[in-house]
């Protein structure tokens, strides 16, 4: 029954077929397309590399009081822009004053007692060039004469204590003067006033922070190179004194926000450790940037993205490559025009359309470039394009 189904079905075919035939229609015949091919060749291309980075002021400065007292007055505010040497906070300076006044007494009192023991050591002088004289003339017994050199000499020695008095109080008028002078605390950079936990009123000492001004006209970039990268080139076996040479040769680096916006303004690779951390292998690197607007902050996070030129590589479309989990595949081209798949290694270009094959290939080969993951093994995937008849 079945066999006499498929003689009427095949009888049909060929009635319809002469049919459409007697009717000058031309049946459409089936034509396979090729796969769109390309040929590996060798290549530059530039990679953009990039590090997790953070940013920190080429001068932040941690502001903290040198002597102890009351905090009187805060001069600035949270987020301003403050010059080099303008006042940012004032401490009680009562105390410090009244010690400058008592050492500056005390310098006094000082200078009086040298003018006094100067006064004496004339006079025991003059006592003693008289006793002197006298004794050459036998006026006089060698008593008197050594008592009065010995009244000069004490007088001298007390011409000299006195004198020390004065340095010691002198140095006691400085420091107080210093001590007054640190009652007012300026900001040592140009840049933009951190956090300020403390508050007029507050009992500060030297181990207190008020705040830290960090001076923005340059930010410091801070990312870690990985060894890999290392040995890739950017330091292998360099030597630290040819470090500053070549850092001047590695191109600008740019600056990638958080919320992907690029920092219009390129930056320099400024400074590279000569250690590879053991624990993590890798170096640290600083890229300085100029802030002239201020719009980068100390302590922002972001990317630092390094353009890397690799030359003589073979870069084919991410159409090309098949992932099968931890495999990459693409699909090589055959004399016969077959496919034939070939595990490749690859890395990325990070320009999200192409990737570089580092191992299976070679220059030369042809590879299908779109629809790949549609190609299967042995598959013939070029075909002769039909000629046209005129």
């Amino acid at each position: 029954m079945k066999r006499r189904d498929d003689v009427i079905k095949w009888v049909c075919a060929l009635c319809l077929s002469c049919g459409m035939a007697s009717c000058g229609i031309d049946i459409p015949k089936e034509v396979p397309s090729s796969y769109e091919t390309i040929t590996v060749e060798e290549s530059d291309i530039v990679l953009p590399m990039k590090f997790s980075a953070k940013l920190k002021g080429q001068a932040d400065v941690t502001i903290s009081p040198q002597i102890s007292g009351q905090l009187m007055k805060i001069c600035v505010t949270e987020g301003q822009q403050v010059g080099r040497g303008q006042t940012l906070f004032i401490i009680d300076s009562r105390n410090a004053q009244h010690e400058l006044e008592s050492a500056q007494a005390n310098l006094q009192a000082a200078q009086a007692n040298l003018q006094a023991a100067q006064a004496q050591a004339n006079s025991a002088k003059l006592e003693y060039e008289s006793n002197k004289n006298l004794f050459d003339k036998k006026i006089v017994s060698s008593y008197m004469l050594e008592n009065s050199q010995n009244n000069y000499r004490q007088a001298e020695a007390a011409v000299s204590q006195a004198k020390a008095a004065i340095t010691q109080a002198q140095a006691g008028v400085n420091r107080a003067k210093v001590n007054l002078g640190f009652c007012t605390i300026s900001s040592p950079v140009s840049g933009v006033i951190g956090e300020i936990p403390v508050f007029a009123g507050d009992q500060v000492t030297p181990m207190t922070q008020l705040t830290i001004v960090s001076g923005n006209q340059q930010m410091e970039a801070w990312f870690s190179v990985t060894e890999s990268i290392i040995e890739s080139g950017i330091s292998s076996g360099m030597k630290h004194s040819d470090m500053n040479a070549h850092m001047a040769t590695l191109p600008d680096v740019s600056f990638v926000m958080k919320n992907g916006t690029e920092y219009p303004y390129k930056g320099r690779i400024t400074s590279i450790t000569g250690v590879v951390d053991a624990t993590t292998g890798s170096l640290s690197c600083k890229a300085t940037f100029p802030n002239p607007d201020g719009h980068l902050f100390s302590g922002a996070q972001g990317t630092i993205v390094l353009p890397i030129k690799s030359t003589h590589v073979m870069v084919v479309p991410q159409t090309a490559v098949v992932r099968l989990q931890d495999k990459a595949l693409v699909y090589k081209v055959m004399p016969d025009s077959t496919a034939k798949s070939i595990t490749v290694t690859t890395t990325d270009t990070g320009n999200g359309k192409d990737v570089i094959i580092t191992t299976g290939l070679s220059i030369g080969d042809r590879i299908v470039a779109v629809g790949a993951n549609n190609v299967q093994e042995g598959q013939k995937v070029l075909f002769p394009t039909e000629e046209k008849n005129e």
